[in-house]
């Protein structure tokens, strides 16, 4: 078995929480190494609230796990570092890192606006050091699909409408289903957007349950994105959606011969139209006693997606984001391509912040021509 791959992380919040609960679920592929925190309690406070997280898995998280500066860190020679600090804070870690020539995995978004995305790029850019961390083409059902579209079972892509997670993460996936895998050659779009605000109930919140079914006001984001050449995205978001529990997630991807719809898949084949589905062989079930855990996706007998940590029983999310560490490693070492280059986390910011604005002023936003692109 190959070593794990090493990783400081710089920050002590919910992210650097996040990272190292799966690190204790995944000891064997995943390493932490140290904590970066503007004060070495903080950093401590973060690995303690992680342990307590990752139980019954936290005595692989150690106790003397070093906490302090990042000059430390990087005396410990870590293949790669994760900044997971807030937005306006990650701009400057990233070019601390970037300046002692380690490679660098940066949270979503790297930068908090667009002079700010267009000031990253002019510093670090050209480094081919930075990777983003955009997990969501990684989670097993888009994977999946993906891997369909990849396949050219609908034909050519050129429509995604998606109602599940939001901005940046919303237009990653939109950018590269319409690019057969990848976002590199779906860039700048025409938005247009707007808003609508109804009473929903909203029972869950991150900090748990609300106790009330009283429907309040919720806001609803629609936007479409037009990238030209007929490829466009369809963006639907309502407040909370990614913890409001009566509410569906929904994608649909057409092509020039067919359409995913979740995971259901119609397209035209020499025999006439043709219906199938993408499977998902989770154990655990019934009287399955293998264990809870996805095993992998399949679409007409073809594996289209395995899960190479179905022993940690991680979650769908945990999985993407474990994945992305793991990517980013073996790219630092180079075993592996590129996880998500930094121009394609500003084109996706970019995006989102075109989403926004057009929907507060109600007026077609125009995003073009990059420094990055």
């Amino acid at each position: 078995m190959t070593a794990p791959v090493r990783f400081a992380i710089v920050g002590t919040g919910w992210r650097t929480r996040f990272m190292l609960r799966l690190a204790a679920m995944a000891p064997e592929l995943l390493e932490p190494v140290a904590i970066v925190g503007r004060t070495p309690a903080r950093a401590h406070d973060a690995l303690v609230e992680a342990r307590a997280a990752a139980a019954p898995f936290a005595a692989h998280l150690h106790d003397h796990l070093p906490v302090g500066g990042l000059d430390q860190a990087l005396s410990l020679r870590p293949d790669f570092v994760v900044a997971a600090v807030p937005w306006d804070a990650s701009p400057g870690v990233i070019r601390d890192v970037v300046e002692a020539g380690v490679p660098v995995l940066a949270e979503t978004p790297p930068a908090p606006d667009l002079p700010g995305l267009r000031s990253l790029w002019a510093s670090v850019g050209e480094t081919g050091l930075v990777q983003v961390a955009e997990q969501y083409t990684r989670m097993p059902g888009h994977a999946a699909r993906i891997e369909v579209i990849r396949r050219g079972v609908i034909g050519t892509p050129h429509a995604v409408e998606l109602s599940s997670t939001h901005l940046y993460h919303a237009v990653s996936l939109i950018r590269t289903m319409l690019g057969s895998g990848s976002p590199a050659g779906v860039t700048g779009a025409r938005v247009t957007g707007r808003t609508f605000t109804a009473p929903m109930v909203d029972p869950l919140t991150p900090d748990g349950w609300v106790g009330s079914d009283e429907p309040q006001p919720r806001t609803t984001t629609i936007a479409t994105l037009d990238f030209g050449d007929g490829r466009h995205g369809l963006y639907d978001f309502v407040d909370n959606q990614w913890w409001n529990p009566t509410l569906h997630r929904r994608i649909v991807i057409r092509g020039s011969h067919g359409e995913i719809a979740d995971d259901s898949v119609l397209r035209m084949t020499p025999e006439g139209p043709v219906g199938s589905r993408i499977e998902h062989r989770r154990t655990g079930l019934d009287l399955n006693l293998e264990g809870n855990a996805l095993w992998h996706s399949s679409f007409d007998g073809s594996v289209v997606y395995r899960n190479a940590w179905h022993d940690s029983r991680m979650s769908e999310d945990d999985l993407a984001v474990a994945q992305i560490l793991l990517d980013m490693g073996r790219w630092a070492l180079g075993e592996a391509p590129e996880p998500y280059p930094l121009a394609q986390g500003l084109w996706d910011h970019a995006l989102s912040l075109a989403i926004l604005e057009s929907a507060r002023t109600g007026q077609d936003v125009v995003v073009g021509d990059e420094t990055w692109g």
